[in-house]
């Protein structure tokens, strides 16, 4: 063994005990760090070392050179994206995950898989999922959204006659996948799925919405040739608007489609009383995509595909070899992903799960809606903003009241960049910004911070 490693192996216990102390100084900067560092000139990379210095000198150089140049996106005011922390448990599931280093794809090794069975349960459970879905761990929103639109593609070809896993997506013909509002992952996934960007047909919205008109989607569904693909939205990215899913769902009466529903954060309206009625009819979804790094609050990267039709899932995504475990009725999980290496991300989520039950989950979501409508609020009183749509979930859509051009809505952001980070957009042909809710750390006092610092950047800019 290398004499650096083995060295580093002798002392495994200091090492990570230098980790954890290296970890909790960084979450115990959060609150008071920028949160996000001034960019400043890019570091030239270094050359590989030919001889190691072993992990104390790594941990070293990383605190020197790298720490102080990242993101405080574990904290309380990364409003950008939509980006979740990692809770206390989460967090310790994370680190287990490593240091058991589970490929947990196949029964043939431990129960890795059979872990992630509870745990996807949980998660059905806890959205509202009837016992006829089943889930599996993937990487991202992207990811789930592509699996829903793969086994979608299976399906098109069942109602054909045919099998694209088998003979090619060409043996489908013409495709429509018709959506609303869709996020850019799904062009992303029709092109990966050699569906094509073009089979994207985007149906029109209600007046001042980001839901789809049904009557718009019948009359589209009507004028579409054969089976078809509808993209409904469980919360949009720009205004999390929702689209009615029972009225599309009543849909089938008539016309013959596979609905894949993107949740990706909306699902977690379910959580909530008041805000359940916005995820109605998740459960008639053929295929659900939702985002656990998101509003879970489990770190990256963490989601989760839920299906009716694991069957299609599996002959997809089925691989033969004789390492690998069976397909059978129960399919091991590399049957169902793209992934044949498969880390074990449930276990972050299970950790959570376990540790802080439903209730203080939910909490967590109230409390991050609650900030959302502080912000808008604040930013509704300050005269240098205009809200764009009203704060439905956990999403605050605003731009500058006088000229809200996309150059001094970028001087906006990077003036207030060490208090409150947010995103830009382009809402209803405006250019705007974006500041989402779901970390659990958020509370009214960074509502107070963040609006305090975007009235800052506004006057400095005006």
């Amino acid at each position: 063994m290398d004499r650096t490693l083995a060295a580093d192996l002798a002392r495994l216990p200091d090492l990570l005990d230098a980790t954890r102390r290296a970890a909790a100084d960084a979450l115990a900067s959060l609150d008071e760090r920028p949160v996000v560092p001034s960019s400043g000139k890019p570091l030239a990379p270094e050359a590989l070392p030919e001889h190691g210095t072993g992990a104390d000198a790594a941990l070293a150089a990383f605190r020197e050179r790298w720490e102080p140049r990242l993101s405080a996106s574990a904290g309380p005011r990364y409003l950008g994206f939509v980006t979740g922390g990692a809770t206390p448990a989460a967090l310790a599931g994370d680190w287990l995950t490593a240091a058991h280093d589970q490929n947990s794809n196949s029964a043939l090794d431990g129960a890795g898989q059979d872990l992630e069975r509870e745990t996807t349960g949980w998660l059905r459970d806890l959205f509202g999922l009837s016992a006829a879905h089943t889930g599996t761990f993937v990487s991202g929103a992207t990811m789930s959204n592509t699996t829903g639109l793969a086994i979608a593609r299976e399906w098109l070809g069942e109602r054909l006659g045919v099998s694209p896993a088998e003979d090619g997506v060409a043996a489908l013909g013409t495709v429509r996948v018709l959506s609303g509002a869709p996020h850019s992952s799904i062009g992303k996934a029709l092109s990966l799925l050699g569906l094509g960007r073009n089979s994207l047909v985007t149906v029109p919205t209600l007046p001042g919405r980001e839901a789809v008109d049904p009557a718009a989607l019948d009359r589209a569904l009507a004028d579409t040739p054969g089976p078809a693909v509808v993209v409904a939205n469980a919360g949009t990215v720009n205004t999390v608007d929702f689209d009615d899913l029972p009225a599309i769902t009543a849909l089938r009466d008539r016309h013959d489609f596979w609905l894949h529903t993107d949740a990706a954060f909306g699902a977690f309206a379910a959580l909530s009383p008041d805000h359940a009625h916005l995820a109605a009819g998740l459960d008639a979804s053929d295929s659900v995509c939702v985002d656990l790094h998101k509003w879970l609050n489990v770190p990256y990267d963490s989601a989760v595909q839920f299906t009716r039709r694991r069957d299609l899932q599996a002959r997809v995504f089925q691989n033969s070899a004789a390492y690998l475990g069976p397909l059978g009725d129960h399919p091991d999980l590399v049957h169902l992903t793209p992934e044949n290496s498969h880390r074990l991300r449930a276990l972050a989520a299970w950790f959570t799960l376990r540790a802080y039950g439903r209730e203080g989950h939910r909490e967590i979501v109230e409390r991050d809606i609650a900030c959302a409508r502080a912000l808008g609020a604040a930013l509704e009183d300050d005269p240098a903003f205009t809200l764009l749509a009203p704060v439905r979930l956990n999403v605050v859509c605003f731009t500058l009241a006088e000229a809200p051009t996309a150059a001094r809505l970028t001087a906006l952001r990077e003036a207030a960049a060490a208090e409150v980070f947010v995103t830009p957009t382009v809402y209803g042909g405006t250019a705007a910004l974006r500041a989402a809710f779901s970390n659990w750390r958020t509370t009214e006092a960074d509502v107070r911070r963040a609006a305090e610092a975007l009235g800052a950047a506004a006057r400095e800019i005006a």
